[in-house]
């Protein structure tokens, strides 16, 4: 018979509190990191939104010019809502015959009620020059209260713009 004190030691078998506290901590840090790429990821998605948006209206007014070259021709499609509001058009193009003048001011209504509503603080100008119209999207994509209109896009003062240029 062996010795009073001279028995096996077993090793326990388990986690210990330790191990247990290590692996609740790297646990914890990846649902952060998780929640993080889920957070980034819904930005990004906004911000292609809005991009697709701004997008669509820039070209729905080429489209518009086009269509009424007669009016645009003629200086009907100078558009700009930056330091205003929106004006009513002066006629219903819809139910009536309309001259190219008031298609275009059918048109310029419509488009800015769209970026307008379509856009966090949207703006729109179309600039002509003879037979080149410069058309411009304006949004605050940051949603941060900015407002400037120079399209500076290291200015974070400035909304952001989209600009293509319709050459008839």
């Amino acid at each position: 018979m062996p010795a009073s004190g001279t028995g096996r030691c077993s090793s326990s078998g388990g986690f210990t509190l330790v191990e247990v506290m290590v692996a609740l901590v790297i646990f914890t840090v990846s649902l952060l990191g998780l929640a993080g790429l889920q957070a980034a990821s819904l930005r990004d998605n906004q911000v292609a939104y809005l991009n697709t948006v701004a997008s669509r209206l820039v070209n729905d007014m080429g489209e518009r010019i086009r269509a009424n070259r007669e009016g645009a021709l003629a200086g009907d499609y100078t558009v700009d809502n930056i330091n205003g509001t929106v004006s009513t058009p002066p006629a219903d193009c819809y139910s009536g015959s309309c001259g190219s003048d008031d298609i275009a001011a059918t048109d310029a209504y419509e488009w800015l009620t769209a970026i307008e509503t379509q856009l966090p603080s949207g703006k729109g100008r179309v600039i002509s020059n003879g037979n080149v119209f410069t058309i411009t999207v304006m949004w605050d994509q940051a949603r941060s209260g900015a407002s400037g209109t120079g399209c500076n896009s290291s200015d974070p003062d400035d909304l952001k713009c989209l600009q293509i240029q319709v050459r008839l």
